[in-house]
């Protein structure tokens, strides 16, 4: 049975750059030691999903425990990241395995990239009307 998509708007990121600034920022619930309500960028640029430092803490990662790393790209090329994996619940889709590049840093927005958002999701971008719809893979 394929799932209907669900929709989600655009969302101001700078509101003093008014429209400019809107971007696809998808609502997601992480699940770990304890569920934490967060949102992330929808990048189709990103190699793979990105998630700051607090939120894996939260979440009850050890950075110390966790020894597989990954190397992040572009402007995070210098920072150090571990591989973590993670449930996520996406609007009232069922929850869906999420791998993460940890990052060692805060100075980083919840980033959902090609590995492994996209692989689980297909999104329809409709910047135009500010809203984008996602729908999990059939």
């Amino acid at each position: 049975m394929t799932l209907p998509a669900q929709s989600f708007h655009y969302v101001p990121r700078d509101p003093s750059l008014g429209n400019a600034s809107l971007a696809p920022m998808l609502p997601l619930t992480l699940i770990g030691s304890q569920k934490i309500v967060t949102s992330g960028l929808a990048d189709t640029g990103a190699a793979i999903n990105v998630l700051p430092y607090s939120l894996g803490v939260q979440l009850g990662f050890d950075w110390d425990k966790e020894t597989r790393t990954i190397e992040l790209s572009g402007n995070l090329a210098a920072v150090e990241a571990r591989v973590i994996v993670t449930f996520a619940e996406i609007g009232s889709f069922p929850p869906v395995r999420l791998a993460w590049g940890w990052a060692r840093t805060d100075a980083v927005s919840v980033i959902l990239g090609q590995v492994n958002f996209f692989l689980e999701f297909d999104v329809c971008f409709f910047r135009a009307k500010s809203m984008f719809e996602v729908r999990p893979k059939t």
